[in-house]
């Protein structure tokens, strides 16, 4: 068997880093850029932490800033159009992963133009060149998008949320500056931050796991199981910063070997219910580890190691119900919701959102076989 590890090219850490932005756009001549961001972001001035550097060194941009929470169609078209009219020679992501994941469409479509319906997107995809330059300075800790092959774009016509895997969309560069994230609201922290954790943990039990993403996983969900309440609740610097590494970490791990129904899950309420998406995975998780946990509870011995959880004496079964509930207990101190009824869920809709995730590209690297009757199980269980 073959295994394959895609990361991209270049990556930057630590407080400043942003500062290397105006180096590496000159040495690779990019001198008329499209920032791709949010209006969130722009009033915030957080995305002036970076122009403030573009605009002290002579570079020329325009800001496309349209990007909404799951992004649709539309606003991947319309950067599109931006980017075009614009002639810039590089797209600069400044956001949490619905911007990274826009800035990717537009970029495979510069380059890919027949995908400019963006639906054709959807799913494993060859597209025959590479995207167009893309440089992204995440703003959230959770995604890594900025190290993935992976994009998410919302087809609100269906609805569905559309996981498009592509290795040509992934950013030259990243740049890990946790002084972009540190000014994220509690509430963003905790879910970009549980949805990180739910990467590390669903890309180390998946049916695709193997050797070198599995050391990533590890120590990702170590860094972010120790770090992401006192990130949260304590503003404390060392332990958002190092929430922000484990979240790239994760994405390194992840990226290469897929996930599970957490994600199926999760995508299917973001989807229908515009649910933003580590929230969904963070009341979702605790519930399908028990679920997974049947068929895999020696894993689960790592995993609790790794997070430094103590298992001494424990039978297997206890094992998986002690992680599980170490991990609601995290979610509960970084104020995520516990049931889906109090997110706005309406309980008639759970065997529609059943059938949604079943189809989820996600779902065929779930370590546990699934039916539809399985995962509304587990809806229901999450439910109140």
């Amino acid at each position: 068997m073959t295994n394959r590890i895609v990361l991209n090219g270049t990556s930057y850490f630590g407080r400043g880093s942003r500062e290397v932005l105006k180096e590496e756009l000159r040495e690779r001549k990019f001198m008329k850029l499209l920032i791709v961001t949010d209006q969130t972001l722009m009033e915030s001035h957080i995305v002036s932490l970076v122009t403030d550097t573009l605009d002290d060194n002579d570079f020329k941009y325009e800001i496309y800033s349209n990007v909404k929470p799951n992004p649709t169609i539309e606003n991947v078209q319309g950067g599109v159009d931006v980017c075009r009219s614009s002639e810039a020679v590089c797209l600069i992501a400044v956001g949490g992963g619905s911007v990274i994941d826009t800035a990717k469409a537009i970029s495979i479509i510069m380059t890919n133009p027949e995908y400019y319906d963006v639906v054709s997107l959807d799913g494993l995809n060859k597209t025959k060149n590479q995207g167009f330059p893309l440089i992204a300075l995440p703003t959230t800790a959770g995604t890594a998008a900025e190290v993935t092959i992976n994009y998410v774009i919302t087809n609100p016509t269906v609805p569905k949320k559309m996981v498009c895997v592509d290795p040509h969309d992934i950013p030259v560069v990243s740049i890990i500056d946790p002084e972009l994230m540190e000014r994220m609201p509690a509430s963003l922290a905790a879910a970009t931050g549980m949805d990180a954790l739910t990467h590390a943990i669903e890309g180390y039990l998946t049916k695709a796991a193997w050797l070198i993403p599995d050391m990533f996983c590890l120590n990702a969900m170590a860094l972010i199981f120790k770090n992401l309440d006192k990130a949260v609740n304590l503003k404390d610097k060392e332990a958002i910063d190092n929430v922000s590494y484990g979240q790239y970490i994760a994405g390194m791990g992840f990226s290469n070997v897929g996930l599970g129904i957490v994600h199926s899950m999760a995508h299917a309420l973001g989807a229908y219910y515009d649910t933003p998406h580590g929230l969904a995975n963070a009341l979702l998780l605790p519930h399908v580890l028990r679920f997974n946990g049947e068929i895999c509870a020696s894993l689960f011995r790592n995993m609790a190691n790794a997070m430094e959880i103590n298992i001494q004496g424990l039978s297997d079964e206890e094992v998986v119900n002690k992680v599980s509930d170490e991990i609601s207990n995290l979610a509960k101190n970084v104020g995520i919701p516990q049931t889906l009824e109090e997110i706005g869920i309406k309980e008639q809709d759970l065997p529609m959102l059943a059938r949604l995730s079943l189809k989820d590209v996600c779902t065929g690297g779930n370590p546990r076989d699934v039916t539809e009757e399985d995962i509304l199980s587990i809806y229901r269980k999450a439910f109140r």
